[in-house]
């Protein structure tokens, strides 16, 4: 059937040819090849309209899936409409030999692109299972970015692969090609580029991948900065920091330097929340109202919560309160709320719980005090 179908587009294309006897050849060729490539897009949308049509309401994800495929089907096809019609069009031998090699070329960026194209789909359709905006999302998180990290790395292997083989097509420049190629595997990378930045970043987002110290949407503290993990590339890492700004760290620092996770094995965090009071203050008073709070508050996951004295100083003592919360923002809030309504407590049942200075003046020293004042001399009118 293709090639009854190859066979008649070539006696289409030969007829076509012969109605354009009159035109020089050259002209010839490019109408053949410009009839080609339209007829070739017009095939193309029709077929994309009518299938979009019968995947619009049956299979959502399908659509999406042709929306990716769009542009390396179309490309396809037109590289096939291209290389019938170049047998059928009058072209001299060097210039048949220079269309040649530009088709050779667009296949190979075509073989790289559908390459990319599937390897995207595949990860969005093992992602699907997992969602990242749930309480209890350890396990997603860690899928996605292995997935993400992971698809970034072949991607750039996919492309040097491409790039390789694209130059091999060439002798001027295909030596070169060879030596491209081969820095595409783990023995060239690990041998002749590890040393450079960009390659140590490469691979330390490949080791990352793998042992995971972050992860997508992990609570991080870095460089005294607090945020969320918002991006993993493989070379660098985008932190989402409470204030909304966003840091850009080398993701080679996290292999290389110390950083805290709160969320590393688990969204579950204790947070604590310091007093400074009285010594007078009743602590068991506070230890019940700290419960108290913690009870009738939404973001407690009921399961700490404590108070301490933690300190004793000269005109104070250190009241430590912890509590637990599911995830890092909640306890941030919990921390926040638990804090304010201490305080408003000890200002309304208990000010004298309040830190204060004393002066002492005891009774001998006033006496000393007095008798100097009396030996002094009086003065008098």
């Amino acid at each position: 059937m293709w090639q009854d179908f190859i066979q008649g587009t070539n006696s289409a294309f030969a007829t076509l040819a012969a109605a354009l006897s009159f035109v020089p050849p050259w002209a010839v060729s490019v109408i053949i090849l410009v009839v080609a490539t339209a007829t070739a897009w017009i095939i193309h949308a029709a077929a994309l309209a009518i299938l979009g049509r019968l995947l619009r309401t049956r299979r959502p994800y399908l659509r999406s899936v042709l929306d990716q495929t769009r542009n390396p089907t179309r490309l396809g096809l037109l590289l096939i409409a291209m290389a019938i019609a170049l047998q059928t069009a009058p072209l001299g031998a060097d210039t048949r030999a220079f269309v040649s090699r530009l088709l050779g070329l667009g296949v190979i960026c075509l073989v790289g692109w559908m390459a990319l194209t599937a390897l995207r789909i595949a990860a969005s359709l093992y992602l699907l299972r997992f969602h990242v905006d749930t309480d209890d999302n350890l396990l997603a998180r860690k899928h996605v970015t292995q997935v993400r990290v992971l698809l970034r790395v072949a991607e750039v292997v996919i492309v040097l692969v491409t790039l390789g083989f694209a130059l091999m097509t060439f002798s001027a420049v295909r030596q070169f090609g060879i030596t491209l190629f081969a820095s595409a595997g783990v023995a060239g990378i690990v041998a002749g580029l590890a040393a450079r930045p960009v390659m140590s970043n490469f691979l330390a987002g490949v080791q990352i991948a793998i042992t995971q110290p972050i992860r997508i949407d992990d609570a991080v503290i870095v460089e005294n900065e607090f945020g969320n993990v918002e991006e993993i590339t493989f070379s660098y890492v985008v932190l989402r920091l409470w204030d909304l700004r966003r840091m850009v760290v080398p993701i080679s620092y996290f292999i290389e330097k110390p950083f805290q996770n709160w969320t590393r094995t688990g969204g579950e965090l204790i947070g604590s929340v310091m007093l400074y009071v009285d010594h007078t203050t009743p602590v068991d008073a506070v230890r019940k109202k700290l419960t108290d709070i913690a009870t009738q508050s939404k973001l407690w996951n009921g399961k700490v919560v404590n108070l301490q004295v933690t300190d004793c100083r000269e005109t104070t003592i250190e009241l430590r309160a912890l509590v637990s919360a599911d995830n890092a923002g909640a306890v941030a809030d919990l921390r926040a709320e638990v804090r304010e309504k201490l305080i408003e407590f000890l200002q309304r049942e208990h000010p004298h719980a309040l830190p204060r200075r004393r002066n002492e003046i005891s009774e001998a020293a006033g006496i000393k005090t007095g008798e100097r004042l009396g030996g002094l001399p009086q003065g008098g009118s």
